[in-house]
């Protein structure tokens, strides 16, 4: 075939070396050497690459013939020009928009204005850079008040893609972008010919009559409310009253706007007429909406507010600034009652009062004055002029019985001010949980109604605000903290930074907060300087002992749903949110061979004392996002324990040691954490290795045997099954860890989870011994409902309980009482059943002081030494009277209640101290901000 087309051999060009391999037959392929192999691969890899820069090349020309906010081609384009899309303005709009006195001096921010579309964060690669003459025009349309028959599609706005193989931009370079919705480029031109035509018929044709005026006036019914043109100080022209007049209600323009057709109204006046009238406008019938209306140049408000009017109220003739009125009009309000100043005039021109005076007058009529004060002053005082005219002050108020006002003057003359601390208004903001904007509307019309300023500004707030978070008191770690910046201003970080995103990581879709860990903690320990350095005094300790002081940290973790927002358009987040904080328990210093306690939390549980440190809006069932926000803060924490804090309290550098104790976390989040099994698994109990029918068989005596090292161990055997055992005998072997452990929690129970999930037992026995199940354990679904809907009757009428989709924990204290049971009871017939159910209730009330309780040992010592007997009485009526509902099984909580308590307590001194119920209440907090 060569020998016999040699031009066609000829023509073929090196780029086609590709075909040329592809030709070879594979069978040929496979017996060639591996280096003739290898060269024909990086031939075919080089060839790739050289037609896919040849494609982007192309790609790129035909980008920069297209406008980027219509696609239009400008090969198309009947104006043949085109405007740079980043970049300062051209002249021609420069001009407009300085008539107009808008701020806008760049491209980027005109297109979103008038297209919304941001182009700020446009590539190069992806979008044009240049836009076309027809929307250069619609842009001066916008801003020039013109009437614009043709209005851009903001829907249609083109959707910029990266180059593809189907990219529509090197398919259509000739032709200009099809946008969705949108014909051609030629029928786009004709149909805005056409309207161009009908809008002009439309102009010539006669419009409508307008409307009568005393009808507009009528709708408007402004006449209280608006000040007439009559109350004009200065007899001006009429031209000149027109133009600040309203067109509506002809009073002097109230809060004016301006429509697209350039006429000034009041705001309430043209919204009522639009209400009642339509959407046009009362003075040239022109087409006008709500959105429309904008408010005019500033330079016409300053001349309008510069306007003197009289005063309508009676016996009061001051001439007052237009922009001042309200103010003025407001201060009649406080001079009901009292006499009015007025001067005796001897004879010439009204004489004004010295209040209404300019700066200039009030120093010339008060000249002789001056000068005798001064005379005066440099006599007696020193020349201190300010002085004897404040006390002259003072002393006519008090002469005038004006204690109030004379207060404030003392108050500002030695320095302190009228004005609240800006830490208190912060406080007020926090506590009456005010928004900033509420905040500052409140701010505004007190300094608007009083002339003073009482509340103080938001950023004197955020400047307080910077002294009680972290990153404001500078601190060291010796030995320096592993993988974490020695820099101590460190704020709210994101709870997202460090993490790496490439395209194979799992999708994070989260918003989450946090702040450093140990930054945390020292604005904790500086929060309580005065409470460390009192202890040290109550403990006959020298204040300047510099540590090392021992702090112990009750850590806390909880999921919380239904934290959606209510209004608003924000990212797409799980409608659920995770909290971890903390809570300084106390603190010791060894001093000599003992350990003082110098602090200990008296409210551990108050959500005053628990520190928020991260916030994520997350589920806590999401294994990956829990452990990608959590890891670097776990991480901290595990170097911070190695290390010891140097921090300046009292002027004295002082040493501190932290110990960590994860207590505050309810079942489902430490079997999430510590790489357990659902709380459905065989192994019932997070403490010991217990499986449900051992635990029911054994009900009270069991140890505590979990640990975090265990469970990291355990993990390990899950992982790589070094005995080769079946799923069971290995699932046997590790207890029922099935995922690693990433947080270290101390094996405990959660007094207010306990405390609930024993309730709902407590409700399930109650609907069973109303049913009466231990002589008919085999009722219907609908028998079981009915038993339900009972006791949810029965204690709405006698205990006031409405009934709940899911146990909390207020139903819970009040279920769990006699008085409950004293009701529950006249719905069961037998009395050895009512004799039983209230032996297991007493018997729970005398155990349940004992894990609620801070300090047992303290609070009630009785009941402590009687919680084994009182246990093991109440796991024999289980056994015996309520065998129906516990033989082989138990709930997870009844277990931890009969067989952990007793250990745990003597091992840390409390159950109730360490629970999560100040978490719990900081997630009601959050749930409020």
């Amino acid at each position: 075939a060569n020998k016999e087309k040699p031009e066609e051999t000829a023509s073929l060009d090196k780029d086609t070396a590709v075909q040329k391999d592809v030709a070879v037959p594979w069978a040929e392929k496979l017996l060639l050497p591996d280096a003739d192999l290898n060269h024909n691969n990086q031939a075919l890899e080089k060839d790739a690459d050289n037609l896919k820069m040849q494609e982007n090349a192309a790609h790129l020309a035909n980008l920069q013939q297209l406008c980027r906010i219509c696609g239009v081609s400008f090969k198309t384009d009947r104006y043949k020009r085109s405007h740079p899309v980043h970049g300062p303005v051209d002249s021609e709009t420069q001009e407009l928009l300085r008539k107009k006195e808008k701020r806008a001096t760049s491209w980027p921010e005109l297109i979103a204005k008038v297209f919304k579309i941001d182009v700020r964060a446009d590539i190069d690669t992806i979008h044009p850079t240049r836009f076309c003459h027809n929307c250069w025009s619609i842009i001066h349309r916008k801003f020039s008040n013109t009437p614009c028959e043709v209005y851009f599609a903001r829907n249609n706005a083109m959707e910029w893609k990266p180059h593809s193989p189907n990219c529509t931009v090197c398919c259509t370079a000739h032709h200009g972008v099809k946008r969705k919705n949108q014909s051609s480029n030629l029928q786009m031109g004709k149909r805005l010919k056409l309207m161009a035509e009908r809008a002009q018929k439309t102009k010539s044709v006669k419009k409508p009559a307008l409307v009568n005026k005393n009808l507009m006036k009528k709708i408007a019914n402004c006449k209280n409310t608006h000040l007439s043109t009559k109350l004009l100080a200065v007899d001006y022209p009429a031209d000149f009253v027109k133009s600040i007049s309203c067109q509506v209600c002809e009073h002097i323009l109230a809060d004016p706007v301006e429509t697209t057709c350039s006429h000034l109204f009041c705001r309430t006046c043209i919204l009522k007429c639009l209400k009642v009238m339509g959407s046009y406008c009362p003075s040239c019938r022109y087409p006008c909406f709500p959105t429309d209306l904008m408010s005019p140049v500033k330079s016409f408000l300053n001349i309008l507010n510069s306007l003197a009017v009289r005063c309508p109220v009676k016996e009061c003739d001051e001439e007052v600034l237009l922009g001042k009125y309200c103010h003025h009009l407001s201060s009649h309000k406080e001079m009901k009652g009292k006499d009015i100043y007025t001067h005796i005039n001897k004879g010439g021109r009204p004489r004004q009062h010295l209040l209404s005076l300019t700066r200039r007058a009030q120093k010339h009529r008060l000249r002789e004055l001056k000068l005798q004060v001064k005379a005066f002053a440099e006599k007696e005082e020193g020349g201190d002029i300010k002085a004897v005219c404040l006390t002259l002050f003072l002393l006519a108020l008090r002469a005038r019985n004006e204690h109030r006002q004379a207060d404030e003057l003392e108050a500002i003359m030695q320095g302190k001010g009228s004005g609240l601390h800006p830490a208190v208004c912060l406080a007020i903001r926090v506590n009456t949980f005010l928004s900033c904007s509420q905040y500052h509307k409140m701010y505004r019309t007190v300094k608007a109604i009083t002339g003073r300023q009482i509340f103080q500004p938001l950023h004197a707030l955020r400047t307080a605000e910077k002294a009680l978070l972290p990153g404001y008191h500078p601190f060291e770690w010796k030995p320096p903290l592993k993988n974490v910046s020695a820099n101590t201003e460190v704020g709210i970080i994101d709870g997202l930074s460090g993490l790496p995103h490439s395209v194979d990581d799992y999708p994070v879709d989260t918003i989450a907060k946090r702040f450093r860990y140990d930054a945390a903690l020292v604005s904790a320990l500086m929060d309580m300087e005065e409470d460390i350095l009192e202890g040290m005094k109550a403990q006959d300790l020298d204040d300047y002992l510099n540590g090392p002081f021992t702090v112990v940290v009750k850590e806390s973790c909880d999921g919380m749903g239904d934290v959606s927002e209510k209004h608003g358009n924000g990212p797409a987040v799980p409608e659920k949110a995770v909290r971890f904080s903390f809570t300084l328990m106390s603190i010791s210093i060894t001093h000599g061979n003992e350990n003082v306690r110098i602090f200990e939390e008296v409210k551990p549980n108050s959500e005053l004392c628990c520190k928020p440190l991260c916030l994520m809006l997350a589920d806590e069932s999401d294994h990956e996002t829990l452990t990608a926000i959590l890891s670097p803060l776990i991480a901290e924490r595990e170097t911070m324990k190695n290390s010891v804090l140097l921090l300046e309290m009292g002027g004295i550098l002082r040493t501190f040691k932290f110990i960590f104790r994860g207590t505050g976390y309810d079942e489902k989040l430490v079997r999430e954490v510590e790489g357990l099994e659902a709380s459905g698994s065989t192994y019932i109990c997070t403490l010991c290795d217990a499986t449900r029918l051992e635990a029911a068989q054994n009900l009270v005596l069991h140890s505590i045997t979990r640990s975090h090292a265990e469970n990291l161990e355990r993990y390990e055997v899950w992982r790589s099954n070094p005995y080769h055992e079946s799923i069971e005998e290995l699932r046997d072997r590790v207890k029922g860890v099935s995922a690693k452990p990433f947080i270290e929690t101390v094996p405990s129970i959660d007094a207010l989870h306990c405390d609930i999930g024993n309730a709902a037992e407590f409700y399930k026995i109650f609907q069973f011994e109303i049913g009466e199940v231990y002589k008919n354990p085999n009722a219907s679904k609908e028998e079981r409902k009915r038993w339900q809907l009972t006791l949810d009757k029965h204690l709405r009428k006698k205990m006031n309980l409405k009934p709940i989709m899911r146990m909390n924990g207020n139903f819970a204290r009040k279920l769990m009482t006699k008085e409950t049971v004293e009701a529950v009871c006249e719905l069961i017939k037998c009395q050895e059943r009512h004799e039983a159910l209230k032996e297991l209730m007493d018997l729970y009330l005398k155990m349940k002081p004992v894990w609620r309780s801070s300090c047992p040992a303290k609070e009630c010592p009785e009941l402590l030494c009687q919680y084994s007997f009182n246990s093991q009485r109440f796991a024999e009526l289980l056994s015996t009277k309520f065998k129906y509902r516990y033989e082989g099984k138990i709930t997870n909580y009844f277990h931890k209640t009969l067989a952990h308590v007793p250990e745990i307590i003597e091992r840390d001194g409390s159950i109730g101290a360490w629970a999560s119920e100040g978490n719990e209440s900081g997630n009601k907090l959050f749930r409020r901000f």
